[in-house]
């Protein structure tokens, strides 16, 4: 909706068409593989029937994704093909409940292959086809599923040169496949040996809080990027010294929140700049694969990543989370 009224008004623009390709994983992957990037092998099955037989070929382990949804929800890794057909049932009841989700992204997903490796992010933003990367993040803890539930966000990166200019090319690469040419991206990528496999781009920013490490990495805001590029106004960015990063504080369990302990605690470890617990006590907690928000967030800089980690580390190992059962009562 945003690219075709930003084309009815003239201004800088994806095509409609990019911007639906970059919030689809279906039609990403195959335009992916079109354009000659590297796409783990992949089908799109129907919910509905079973999953086993319409993945034959397909070696496990796989990972099941929904066609549209963000922040890691939905999406689960299978080992063998019993697994596999819980997580479809498992990921078609949550999609049941996607009262937005357009004809056939309730009913279909992707399955494709398990791609090993090293996770990272890239925050871009494009002008005229032009990528400039703005942030790279480490994501140092492993991804390895069931879950994949994002936790720890540092900056800069400590990759090798070589691998990062890699992540920057396939970024650029997959940008290109797709068609978006204007304003913010942010792509995911794991990087496994010389192969950097992209796991999605999206025509916008970075999520919530975490957008404020772009500060750090640009010395400036993500409202100020954004706004300035719509207007074609160029800043220069001015990368901060050290390093920073981000804890997206995972839900633990199920249940009703009844209070985080230890917040002051993990607010006093040295480099600890914020500890923000964004759930009010008494709300339901949901954690992944149906869940789709943090408890909060920890923000940390210091000298260096290594050091950073270790603060969000050390903090985080201060908080406990208290629950209540939650008890549902239905109508009727």
């Amino acid at each position: 909706m945003a690219s075709r009224a930003a084309q009815a008004l003239g201004l800088p623009h994806n095509p409609p068409e990019s911007a639906r390709l970059a919030r689809r994983k279906d039609l990403a992957r195959a335009r992916l593989r079109a354009a000659g990037v590297p796409v783990p092998e992949f089908r799109v099955v129907d919910l509905i029937r079973p999953v086993v037989p319409q993945c034959a070929g397909l070696d496990f382990p796989v990972v099941v994704k929904p066609l549209m949804l963000s922040g890691s929800r939905g999406v689960i890794r299978a080992d063998d093909g019993p697994a596999l057909e819980a997580a479809c049932r498992r990921l078609h009841a949550i999609l049941e409940q996607e009262k937005d989700a357009a004809p056939g992204e309730r009913t279909r997903a992707l399955v494709e292959r398990y791609l090993p490796g090293v996770e990272v992010a890239v925050e871009g933003m494009l002008s005229g086809g032009r990528m400039e990367t703005l942030a790279l993040f480490d994501k140092p803890d492993p991804l390895e599923g069931p879950f994949f539930e994002e936790t720890y966000y540092v900056t800069p990166s400590r990759l090798p040169r070589t691998v990062q200019e890699r992540i920057r090319r396939r970024t650029a690469q997959a940008c290109a496949a797709y068609g978006l040419c204007e304003g913010p991206v942010h792509a995911e990528l794991r990087v496994d040996g010389a192969q950097a496999w992209i796991l999605e781009v999206a025509a916008r920013t970075i999520g919530g809080h975490c957008a404020r490490l772009l500060r750090f990495g640009t010395g400036l805001g993500l409202e100020e990027l954004v706004l300035a590029h719509a207007v074609g106004r160029a800043l220069e960015s001015r990368a901060g010294a050290g390093a920073a990063g981000v804890l997206m504080i995972p839900i633990p369990r199920a249940g009703a929140l009844r209070r985080v302990e230890g917040v002051l605690a993990a607010q006093r470890v040295p480099g600890v700049e914020e500890v923000e617990i964004s759930v009010r006590e008494g709300y339901e907690l949901v954690p992944l694969p149906e869940g789709s928000s943090y408890l909060g967030f920890i923000f940390a800089r210091g000298p260096e990543p290594a050091v950073v980690e270790q603060a969000l580390r050390q903090a985080h190992a201060c908080l406990r989370v208290v629950t209540a059962p939650l008890w549902k009562i239905a109508a009727g």
